[in-house]
């Protein structure tokens, strides 16, 4: 079973504090190694997911998913040239597409991330996963609100509108879900966690329990 590179929160710490092109150049070995390896994992992460989750792309391969370390400066204040994390999405159509999809986070400091969803989906989609939503919030609920899920994720995260939206009344037993812009679950994981030697089988144990929210945002898309 692949596990994540033991230096792979080590490096990251040292990048954070070391963020500049000639220390990286002079570390990129290293953190080849560990890029390598998290793909590896990635890959085992797909399979086992592709399982569970039928409408994950079969042909969906780790570098589909896996993140660049290399920031993009050209907008923002912060010249950092590079992230100081590792993360994967996939789902659909890899890190990127229109519907929801699964989101790993690896972040020294216990900042390591798992979760999913949709984030600022356009028009279209939002108002159809609001429409399900309000057609279907006894299904919604009986995922989002069971005792083993609200154990893992807690509440629906996301941004929300502070007005009514358009086509709804104050008075919609679902209003408060409909004002979310985005529809996110996720969990935080100690740094001990994610560089045990079970973390591949913690992270499918958490992605199958998110995956009936992940497969009903996207009906709700199609």
């Amino acid at each position: 079973m692949k596990s994540l590179h033991p230096k792979s929160l080590s490096f990251l710490s040292q990048l954070k504090k070391n963020n500049n092109k000639p220390w990286f150049d002079k570390h990129k070995p290293e953190f080849d190694e560990i890029r390598i390896q998290f793909t590896e994992f990635i890959d085992e992460l797909l399979v086992a997911m592709k399982k569970v989750d039928p409408q994950i792309g079969t042909d969906l391969k780790a570098k589909d998913c896996v993140f660049r370390i290399y920031r993009d400066v050209r907008f923002g204040k912060d010249k950092t040239p590079y992230k100081i994390h590792i993360a994967a999405a996939f789902g659909r159509e890899g890190r990127r597409g229109k519907y929801a999809g699964y989101y790993i986070h690896i972040e020294p400091g216990g900042k390591n991330f798992m979760g999913g969803g949709v984030w600022m989906p356009e028009a279209p989609e939002l108002k159809k996963v609001r429409q399900e939503i309000d057609y279907n919030l006894k299904d919604f609920k009986k995922i989002t609100e069971a005792k083993s899920f609200k154990k893992t994720f807690g509440e629906l995260d996301g941004e929300k509108m502070k007005t009514i939206p358009k086509d709804y009344e104050a008075n919609n037993p679902a209003i408060e879900i409909l004002k979310h812009k985005s529809f996110l679950f996720g969990c935080e994981l100690d740094d001990k966690t994610v560089l045990s030697p079970s973390f591949l089988k913690k992270s499918v144990s958490v992605f199958t329990e998110l995956s009936p929210f992940i497969q009903f945002l996207n009906r709700a898309m199609d």
